[in-house]
């Protein structure tokens, strides 16, 4: 279940209450439209919350991506290529243990933050060779 339906399913009781009493549609579709509201409200305040968080995350990758370390830019293919050769070995029973199901879950979970790092990483590149030469100092000079 996803954020969204958690939220609305929160509300959906007290919505149907109000179909329940006994007051005018009038009063009722008040009440109705305040509850929405509120929902809508909290809704915009975690996507709120989300865009914060992706574009924090976008930060660190870029951060990586551009950094002056050798180690700091490519600790990411590293460790896809350890989890690559894990799985190759697992899979034809070369490691004398087989690997837990902990380990294909952080497998998943490592292959998808690696592929949405390097989207993220790509965007921002092609993002900063796109901007005009004229603004590419005034990001700095805003802080």
């Amino acid at each position: 279940m996803n954020v969204f339906s958690f939220i609305s399913n929160i509300f959906e009781p007290a919505v149907k209450l109000i179909d329940e009493i006994h007051t005018s549609d009038e009063e009722k579709l008040k009440l109705q439209a305040q509850i929405k509201a509120v929902e809508n409200e909290l809704l915009a305040k975690v996507i709120d919350y989300e865009s914060r968080l992706l574009e924090g995350q976008t930060a660190i990758i870029t951060a990586e991506a551009t950094g002056q370390s050798w180690m700091q830019r490519n600790w990411r293919p590293i460790t896809m290529l350890t989890f690559l050769t894990l799985v190759v070995c697992d899979s034809f029973g070369w490691l004398p243990n087989p690997l837990a199901g902990d380990a294909w879950t952080l497998l998943q979970i490592g292959l998808g933050g690696y592929v949405a790092g390097r989207s993220a990483e790509k965007m921002t590149q092609q993002y900063l060779k796109a901007r005009p030469a004229d603004t590419k100092g005034d990001d700095m000079a805003r802080g």
